[in-house]
This record gives structure tokens, sequence and C-alpha cells, in this order.
């Protein structure tokens, strides 16, 4: 896989536009939340031809750009002090640092509290709330994902043959050609109806690899509120 940045003049508008190329026969084009825009095509696509498609789709593209755009700008950056407010699995909590000599991070009544024997270092209450994340992820999502397989007719067709857990730039999850599902750590923060929106989303791949009709079909059957699920997400985590 491979990934290429570019941009793209539409009329006075410059559409900067990312690709990322995949053993795939068609290309699609989306607008993260974020309001950038990932194009997947072929590995032996020309410019040219993205070029062309993402034209055609200019006016689209803008329209979700100024969609997300009213969810900007997004939570400033996180300092990693005490006091300071965090989300999991969609609440609110409050960061409280205690010094301690052993390191750990814990949810109590309303904070997360992180004890360290570096309270003065934001560096090391970042790392220890980061790998705390993480821990909890490796934890809630196959929960999540369980639930969600049972939303299917047949859950063992969309049990996908693994998960992966990791930091991604501009996706909530994505599911591999080999059936490897893998979800971004800090959907963590989210609300779990979203989680399970992500999740589902995702596992509906398995049958239908491109967004089209069928895949939104299908969606529509397993989850029926995914709509008001992904408008949820995005303006929570925005």
């Amino acid at each position: 896989m491979t990934r290429e940045l570019h941009c793209l003049q539409y009329g006075k508008q410059e559409i900067q536009y990312e690709i990322v190329r995949r053993p795939r026969t068609t290309l699609e084009i989306a607008v993260e939340p974020d309001a950038s825009v990932v194009i997947a095509a072929p590995e032996d696509a020309t410019l040219d031809a993205i070029e062309a498609k993402l034209r055609k789709r200019a006016a689209w593209v803008t329209r979700q750009q100024r969609y997300f755009s009213q969810f900007l700008p997004r939570t400033p950056e996180r300092r990693f002090v005490a006091g300071e407010t965090h989300l999991y699995l969609g609440r609110q909590y409050r960061l409280k640092v205690v010094p301690h000599v052993q390191e750990g991070v814990k949810l109590i009544r309303g904070f997360i509290v992180v004890q360290t024997h570096r309270p003065t270092r934001p560096e090391v209450t970042r790392e220890l709330v980061e790998a705390w994340y993480r821990d909890r992820a490796h934890i809630k999502f196959p929960e999540r994902v369980e639930f969600c397989l049972g939303l299917f007719p047949d859950p063992e067709a969309f049990r996908p043959k693994g998960l992966i857990v990791r930091q991604i730039r501009q996706r909530w999850g994505s599911m591999s050609p080999a059936g490897r599902l893998l979800l971004n750590i800090r959907l963590v923060q989210a609300p779990i109806d979203t989680i399970d929106y992500v999740i589902t989303h995702e596992l509906c791949h398995l049958a239908e690899p491109h967004h089209g009709a069928a895949f939104y079909k299908l969606l529509e059957v397993v989850m029926p509120d995914w709509e008001k699920r992904k408008r949820h997400l995005e303006i929570v985590m925005s």
C-alpha cells in the first residue's frame, strides 16, 4: 500500500487530497471528519484518471467539507495536566495527577486518576494515560465486536480474521482484504453506540467491500439508525 499527497484546483478553491493505492479494481473518494479527502485507488490507476474522477465529484466533496467544518475547530490539543477533561466511552472525566511510588491509571468517581512518582511532568502523564487507553481499547473493542456480530443473521459469516488496535491518522477503522479489522485507539473515547456503528460498518465490508448500494442496504438492515450514530460520532469526537 502506498500513499501520495496531491492538490486539485476547483474554481477558486484548492482540494488537497491523499491517494492510498491498494490491490483493488475500483476508485473510492471519502471525506473524513477532519475534512481531509482520501482516495482509495487501484495500484495501476493514473493520476489523470484519479483527478478526472475527483473533478466529477468535486461539488460533493466541497459540500462534505463544509458540513464537517461546522464542527471545527476541534478539541484543543490535550496538555495532560490536572483538571483537564478527557473522554472515555463518551463521558467526560477530569484528570487527577497523584504522587505515588507506583505508576498507574484508574477511573474513580468521575476522575481519571494518574498515579506517578513524576507528577510534575505532563509528558509522563500523557504516556500513562495513552497506555491506559490502549489497554481499555484491547478490552472493550473485542466485547463490542461480539455484540455487533449478534446484529447479523449469520454472525460467523461476518467474523473478522483478526482485530488490530492502533493509532490511525484519519480513519476510525478499516477492514483489510484479508478480513482483519483495524480500529483506531481513539475510538475508545467515543460513546458505545458510535463504537458499535464503526465496527458494524467495517463488518459489512466483509460482504460488500465497496460503498455501493448493496453495502448501504446491508448496513441499513443490521443497523437502521446508523446515520444517527455516525452524526453522533462526528459531533462528540470533533
